[in-house]
C-alpha cells in the first residue's frame, strides 16, 4: 500500500460490520455514524453488546496463545508497517477524523503523527528485554519475567479517537497480549475501523485484535468477561469509577486515565499578548473537549481585567463551524447532548453572577 492509494479504507470492506477474526456483522446490529457539524450520516458500522464482546473475547483469547510465541523481532516488524501505512495513508484518512469527530485539520494531523508515534515507540519495547535479576538475601538468584497478560480490554473516548485507543492497543500488541476494543460509539471509524485496516494489511494474524464499537452496555460485558484479564480506559471520571468498580469485582488490573481541572497560572509580569494566545489556546483546542485543556485561568489582580480583555478578542476572532470548509477554527460539540450540558454550565454562571462577555448560545 503507498500514499497514492485513495481507498485504503475501503467501506465496502467493514460498513455495517465489525471487526472479529475478519469484518463480520454484530447480533446487536448496526448504528449510523453521523457528522456532528452537518448531522448527515456517514456511514454505518456494527454496534457490539454483550453477545458480541464474549464472542471478540474468546476469539482474541484462541489467537492470543500463538502471538504470544511470535518472535518480537516479527511482533515488531508488524507493528513498524502498521505505523507506516497509518502515514502513508494520513492523506484520506485526515478527512475522516475531520468529519467524525469535529476536528479541524491541523489537530486531525496531529492524530495521525501522533499515532505513528505511538505505534514506533510500542514496537521499539517489542524487543526490550523481560526480565530482570532481583537481589537475594541468600545467595541464590532470583529472576523475574515479565508475561502477557492474555486479552486487554480497551475502552477509548471521543476526543482524540485514534491516539487515545492506539497508544494502549499498540502497547499491549507489543508484549504478546490480544486486545478486544470498544472506541466510542460517536467515533468508531477514528478509533477503531482505521486501526483494524492498519493492521489487517500490516499482517497482524486474524483474531489477535477485535474492533466492536458499543455503549455501556459493551462496556460492562468487558469489565466482567472472565476471558479479559485488563482493561485500559480513557474517559471521564464517572465513567471511570464504574469501570473501576465493575472490574474490580472481577480481580482484573485495571489502568485508569480520567478527566482533570487543569489550572493556568498568569503572573503580575506576564506577556499579557502571550498569555491570552496560550490561554484561549488551552482553553478552546479542539473545543475545549480534551482532559489536559485549560478550565481555569488564576491571574494576578492587577493584570485580571486586561488579560480578559485580551482574552475575549481572541475568541471574538475564532470563527467555529464545519471543519470541512478549512475556514474555521473551531469545529462542532460532538453530541447535542453535550451541547446542553455546556449550555446548563453558562447558565449556572451567569446566575451565580458570572459576567458573560462574548458568545454565551449555541
Amino acid at each position: 500500500m503507498n500514499n497514492q492509494n485513495q481507498n485504503f479504507l475501503d467501506t465496502e470492506r467493514w460498513q455495517g460490520r465489525a471487526f472479529f477474526a475478519d469484518w463480520q456483522t454484530t447480533a446487536a446490529g448496526v448504528m449510523d455514524v453521523t457528522d456532528p457539524a452537518t448531522g448527515a450520516v456517514i456511514v454505518s458500522v456494527g454496534v457490539g453488546g454483550a453477545a458480541d464482546i464474549a464472542r471478540a473475547a474468546t476469539e482474541a483469547r484462541a489467537a492470543q496463545k500463538i502471538w504470544a510465541k511470535t518472535l518480537p523481532t516479527e511482533r515488531a516488524r508488524i507493528l513498524s508497517k502498521a505505523a507506516d501505512l497509518l502515514e502513508q495513508n494520513g492523506t484520506e484518512l485526515i478527512p475522516w477524523i475531520m468529519r467524525e469527530s469535529g476536528s479541524i485539520y491541523p489537530k486531525a494531523s496531529i492524530e495521525i503523527e501522533h499515532g505513528a508515534l505511538f505505534i514506533r515507540h510500542a514496537a521499539s519495547l517489542a524487543t526490550a528485554p523481560m526480565g530482570m535479576m532481583i537481589p537475594s538475601m541468600d545467595g541464590r538468584a532470583n529472576y523475574a519475567k515479565r508475561v502477557p497478560h492474555g486479552i486487554v480490554g480497551v475502552i477509548s473516548p471521543f476526543n482524540f479517537p485514534l491516539v487515545l485507543s492506539i497508544r494502549s492497543i499498540a502497547a499491549a500488541l507489543a508484549f504478546g497480549n490480544a486486545v478486544v476494543h470498544k472506541p466510542d460509539p460517536r467515533t468508531p471509524i477514528s478509533g477503531g475501523i482505521i486501526i483494524a485496516r492498519i493492521f489487517e494489511e500490516a499482517g497482524l494474524p486474524k483474531g489477535v485484535l477485535q474492533v466492536v464499537p458499543g455503549g455501556a452496555d459493551a462496556g460492562e460485558a468487558m469489565c466482567t468477561d472472565a476471558n479479559i484479564a485488563m482493561i485500559s480506559f480513557t474517559g471521564s471520571a464517572r465513567a471511570g469509577s464504574k469501570v473501576a468498580e465493575i472490574a474490580g469485582k472481577h480481580f482484573k488490573k485495571i489502568q485508569l486515565e480520567l478527566g482533570g481541572k487543569n489550572s493556568l497560572i498568569v503572573l503580575d509580569d506576564a506577556d499579557l499578548d502571550i498569555a491570552a494566545s496560550n490561554s484561549a489556546w488551552g482553553a478552546f483546542l479542539h473545543q475545549g473537549q480534551i482532559c489536559m485543556a485549560t478550565g481555569l485561568i488564576l491571574a494576578d489582580e492587577k493584570i485580571a481585567e486586561a488579560l480578559t480583555a485580551k482574552l475575549v478578542m481572541k475568541a471574538s476572532h475564532l470563527p467555529a463551524g464545519d471543519p470541512s470548509t478549512n475556514q474555521v477554527a473551531l469545529g462542532p460539540i460532538i453530541s447535542d447532548s453535550q451541547v446542553a450540558s455546556i449550555q446548563a454550565i453558562v447558565e449556572d454562571a451567569v446566575a451565580k453572577g458570572a459576567k458573560l462577555l462574548i458568545g454565551g448560545n449555541p
